[in-house]
């Protein structure tokens, strides 16, 4: 197996971030919806994010470039270059401070 180069692609995400409408792009590194664990590379341009959503699993999200802002209920936390955050198992949604990557890793529930 080929080693990923995260930070590479981050980059190449962010590019595609910034010319999509959505200002997001995003990319499955390991695993997949048959496996139990799925990494996915997420690029966010700064003013965009995910709009609230159940989890589907036990995640983390590990912020790679930029800012992010993870919320949920009356809770939020904030996340930099670095910053490893723990997802709740609740409702949440996530938002790009600055022009943002980050990999959010998941084990889906049984």
């Amino acid at each position: 197996m080929e080693p990923i180069s995260l930070d590479t692609r981050a980059r190449e995400l962010l590019e595609r971030a910034a010319t999509a409408s959505s200002g997001r792009a995003a990319d499955t590194v390991h695993g997949g919806h048959a496996q139990a664990l799925r990494q996915t590379l997420l690029a966010l341009m700064a003013g965009t994010g995910l709009a609230e959503h159940e989890s589907p699993g036990e995640a983390t999200l590990l912020v790679l470039h930029g800012h992010v802002r993870l919320s949920s209920g009356d809770a939020s936390w904030e996340g930099s270059s670095g910053d490893l955050l723990t997802i709740p198992d609740a409702r949440h949604a996530l938002d790009a401070v600055e022009d943002s990557a980050v990999l959010l890793t998941v084990v889906k529930r049984p």
